[in-house]
């Protein structure tokens, strides 16, 4: 029999591979100045807790700011998070951050984890896309520091919001954000510290519990799936009898007339 052919390559566009388009110095700060008055104004509107409006402020101002300069982006993604935090959107809060959290990565790449057996240097190679941006970060004044800082407050706010979401696998986000800013070069201030540390203490469990009340809701709508289709041979789940090995953690099945 012929092998299936291999799985086409997933494809990757242009822009990843090749430096962005960079305008010319004056044309770049005209936009950026014209972005910076669009966020100073949504700025005013949060502080007197007009959430919406200040939402609408943050997404002209990302409308003219160029694309590359991916701090300025990742600031006004991050407060559009902080925005639906206080509209109680849980679920778009999680994709403001995480878009923010993404143009941060493109400034700042991580060090990608070593493959089994190896050990991560900690040293991570900068390609031309990447030192265009950092090139164009420096060039408004800012740092890796900076970055840093940003990325620590995109992970809170999407942390508070996977875990508002609630559901297994949001828990298990908001548990391994968590994780990630408890860990350096995050710092964090005292009250973010406590809330960091009383998440980590409280998550887990509250997984557990949500992990098996999922699990256990998955296993009743199949067994009732599995009852329509053995009923008409007289049969149902009833009839097979599943045993865990403790020791291998598999399960065994027998079947059962008499049930």
């Amino acid at each position: 029999m012929p092998s299936s052919p291999p799985a086409p390559a997933a494809k990757i566009s242009p822009a990843e591979l090749s430096p962005p388009e960079i305008f010319p110095l004056e044309e770049e700060s005209k936009l950026l100045s014209e972005s910076i008055a669009d966020k100073t104004s949504a700025n005013k509107s949060f502080s007197t807790g007009d959430y919406s409006t200040a939402v609408q402020g943050y997404e002209k101002a990302l409308a003219v700011c160029p694309a590359y300069l991916e701090y300025d982006i990742a600031v006004l993604r991050s407060n559009i998070a902080a925005c639906q935090l206080k509209l109680e959107e849980w679920k778009a809060a999680v994709e403001s951050a995480t878009q923010a959290l993404e143009a941060l990565d493109r400034v700042d790449p991580p060090i990608p984890a070593p493959k089994v057996g190896e050990e991560s240097s900690g040293i991570q190679e900068i390609d031309d896309t990447v030192e265009v941006r950092i090139e164009a970060l420096m060039r408004t004044g800012r740092s890796i520091q900076d970055v840093h800082k940003l990325r620590t407050k995109a992970l809170l706010r999407r942390a508070k919001a996977r875990r508002e979401v609630g559901g297994w696998a949001s828990l298990q986000g908001s548990l391994e954000d968590y994780q990630a800013i408890s860990k350096p070069p995050n710092v964090l201030t005292g009250l973010d510290q406590r809330t960091v540390q009383a998440a980590l203490r409280e998550l887990p469990p509250m997984l557990e519990e949500t992990k098996n009340k999922e699990m256990a809701e998955m296993m009743g709508k199949l067994k009732q799936l599995g009852n329509g289709i053995l009923k008409p041979f007289g049969l149902s789940t009833d009839n097979f009898q599943f045993t865990k090995d403790e020791k291998s953690g598999g399960y065994s099945m027998q079947f059962n007339q008499n049930r």
